[in-house]
Order: C-alpha cells, then sequence, then structure tokens
C-alpha cells in the first residue's frame, strides 16, 4: 500500500505530463484507445465513487458556517463559465456541435482537482471543497437547464434525459462512495491515498478515448478550437477571482472561487456529449481537461511565487523594526 501512495503521489505531482503524453498517443494511434469509448460512462462513474470515499458531512458544513463564499462560487461557476462558453462559440462561428460541446463543459460543475490546486495556491480548501460538492449536487438540475437555454439552438436538448444521466453518473456513484465510508471508515482511510491513482488513470482513459475517436477532427480544424477551449479556462479564472474581490472576499478564498470556476468536470462533460451528443462533441470537454491541468499549476505556481514574496517583504520589515 505504501508503494502505491508514492506511485500516486508521483502521478498526481505530473499529472498534466501524463494527460499530455497520452493525449498525443492517442493522437497518433486512435484504433488503441477508440475501444474505450462505449466505457466512458462506467470511467466516470469510478472517478465519482471515489469522490464520495472521500467526502465527508463536515465537508457541508461551511455551507451552514459560511455560506457566502461558497454561494458566490457556485453562482459564478454556473453563470459565468457558461456565458464565456456561449460567448466564444458565437464569436469563433464554431460548428454546432463543437459549440454546444463547449458550452456544455461550461455547464458543468467543479472539477475535483480543483481542490488539490487550491491547496497548492495557499487557498481556501474547505470552501474549495464545499464548492465543488455543493455544484457537483445541484449538476442534475442546473447542467440540463442550462443546455436547454443556451446550446438548444445548435443541438436537440433532452434535459430529462440529461438529468437521468447525471444522477446515474455523478450521484449514484457519490452516494455508495458516501455510504461505503460510512460503512467501512478505517478501510477507506487506509486506502485514500491511492485513490487520487484510480482518479488520473480513469481521467486518462477517458481523454484518450475522445482524442482517438476524433483524430480526423483534431486534424482538420483544432487550432481555433484549442484556442476558444484555452480562453475559456483562461477567462473562468479571471472573472472567478475578479468576481470573489467584487464582494470583498479574503485573498484566499478569492483563489479558491477562482480555481473553482475555472476548472471543470470535464469528465462529466465527454460522458454526457457521447451519451447525448455525439463524440465530435466531446471534444472540447478532452482538450478542457487537458489544458486546465497545465494552466491550473502554472497559476499555482505563479501564486506561490508572489507569496514567498510577500513573506520575504514582511521578514525583511520585521528585521528592519527589530534593529
Amino acid at each position: 500500500m505504501e508503494m502505491l501512495a508514492k506511485v500516486s503521489q508521483f502521478f498526481s505531482k505530473y499529472f498534466a505530463f501524463f494527460v499530455i503524453i497520452i493525449s498525443f498517443v492517442a493522437f497518433l494511434s486512435p484504433d488503441h484507445f477508440t475501444w474505450i469509448t462505449p466505457h466512458i460512462t462506467i470511467l466516470l462513474g469510478v472517478i465519482m465513487f471515489g469522490m464520495g470515499l472521500t467526502l465527508k458531512l463536515s465537508d457541508f458544513r461551511i455551507v451552514l458556517q459560511k455560506p457566502i463564499p461558497v454561494l458566490v462560487g457556485v453562482l459564478a461557476q454556473f453563470v459565468i463559465m457558461p456565458l464565456v462558453a456561449f460567448a466564444l462559440a458565437y464569436a469563433f462561428n464554431l460548428p454546432p456541435e463543437l459549440a454546444a460541446g463547449l458550452v456544455l463543459v461550461g455547464a458543468c460543475p467543479g472539477g475535483t482537482a480543483s481542490n488539490v490546486m487550491v491547496y497548492l495556491a495557499k487557498g481556501n480548501v474547505a470552501a474549495s471543497v464545499a464548492m465543488t460538492s455543493v455544484s457537483t449536487m445541484l449538476a442534475p438540475i442546473v447542467t440540463p437547464f442550462i443546455l436547454l437555454l443556451l446550446a438548444g439552438q445548435w443541438l436537440p436538448i433532452d434535459a430529462k434525459a440529461m438529468f437521468v444521466s447525471i444522477l446515474q453518473m455523478i450521484i449514484v456513484p457519490i452516494a455508495l462512495g458516501l455510504f461505503v465510508r460510512k460503512m467501512a471508515p478505517n478501510a477507506v482511510d487506509k486506502s485514500t491515498a491511492v485513490l487520487p491513482l484510480v482518479s488520473i488513470v480513469a481521467i486518462m482513459a477517458i481523454v484518450s478515448a475522445v482524442v482517438g475517436a476524433n483524430q480526423a477532427n483534431l486534424m482538420s480544424g483544432a487550432a481555433l478550437l484549442f484556442l476558444a477551449v484555452m480562453l475559456h479556462n483562461v477567462f473562468g479564472l479571471l472573472l472567478g477571482y475578479l468576481t470573489a474581490k467584487f464582494v470583498g472576499l479574503d485573498e484566499s478564498t478569492r483563489r479558491a472561487i477562482s480555481i473553482e470556476v475555472g476548472m471543470q468536470n470535464s469528465g462529466l462533460g465527454a460522458a454526457l456529449a457521447g451519451n447525448h451528443f455525439s463524440p465530435l462533441a466531446a471534444l472540447p470537454s478532452a482538450i478542457f481537461s487537458v489544458w486546465h491541468n497545465i494552466s491550473g499549476p502554472v497559476l499555482v505556481s505563479i501564486w506561490s511565487r508572489s507569496a514567498k514574496s510577500a513573506q520575504k517583504r514582511q521578514s525583511d520589515a520585521d528585521m528592519k523594526v527589530d534593529l
């Protein structure tokens, strides 16, 4: 178990690198990965089950104790990202399936990797976990509604069927994870160090399957979509931070909301697109999964350096006072 924990830490540290590598391999040799496509829903269920295993009732307590940061973060999540996606789809004149796919990933809840990024960025981890949990629980209702409102002009949206799909892919696995944790807490605690590895492998499999299935589409016009997805993520990070600043939240909470808004559950986006639209509509989610695992660590690095600089300035100032 200790060895597996070390392997898990290694993969978590270099997750972005591994996602890029597997995407490149899937692009070069798609036939080795397209067989995964029918199993994307199961893989997402595994990820969500792992999330359920790590959740505690105390994670939701902050919603009652300090509701404002969570409320602001969740509202920003479900307002900023879908509207930015909608605007970019129009600005870039994306084909209907890609436009709907971009709005879909924007309408998804926050990704579980965001909690790790918030921790590394010295952000408000408790608020981050609460925001991820609340937005995920709201997804069965909010995500189909947003798609119906913003993406219905491009593709037909069956909101009821999507509601059922999200329940099956997210809520049921999370509930099972919570149940298992309740019944066997000691066993779950011993295995938590390995859970990130399971989630990482599942995410890599989902991304490789979508990339492999869309090799031809990537070759014909990926540059524009890559730019749209990158801007989508960057605007999410920036506007999330500015929203938190505008309402007067502290720096650590601003960072948490920024990352929560900018990082999406792209695995859910890929699964929903594949089930309800087409493999092509899943492409924005796959690219988002690769990109936000690059931009997130970059942002964390910037904030970490700024924190060290601030500490150094404070330390120098304290030394001058002492002298």
